[in-house]
């Protein structure tokens, strides 16, 4: 007869943003804007990490991105906020930190 080939015994895992962290992120786009700043986003979820990418036009670079990568939950931290030019802006264990600098800029820019 034929070669039978078995099943994968775990399906690849693919990582994503839970309920909270979706929230949170949303937020934060939804204030920038609201202030003008950003006009679109995209989301990508893959084996290694899930990404939120903040567009100010749609034709350019992403203006930060969002990484979670569980892999360095013991290392560095699994979130990181990443700048338009590929530079780690900041990283930690948490959420809240990471987004920090995004929102010291939203205050400036309804103070101003």
């Amino acid at each position: 007869m034929g070669i039978v080939t078995p099943f994968p015994s775990q399906a690849p895992i693919q990582v994503a943003f839970d309920r909270a962290e979706l929230q949170r992120i949303l937020d934060l786009y939804g204030r920038m804007v609201a202030a003008g700043r950003w006009r679109d986003y995209a989301i990508q979820f893959g084996k290694d990490a899930a990404v939120f990418a903040c567009f100010r036009r749609a034709a350019e670079r992403p203006e930060y991105r969002i990484e979670k990568r569980p892999a360095l939950r013991q290392k560095q931290g699994e979130w990181a906020l990443i700048g338009e030019h590929g530079v780690v802006l900041k990283r930690g264990h948490e959420l809240g930190p990471v987004l920090a600098p995004v929102e010291r800029k939203l205050l400036k820019l309804v103070d101003e």
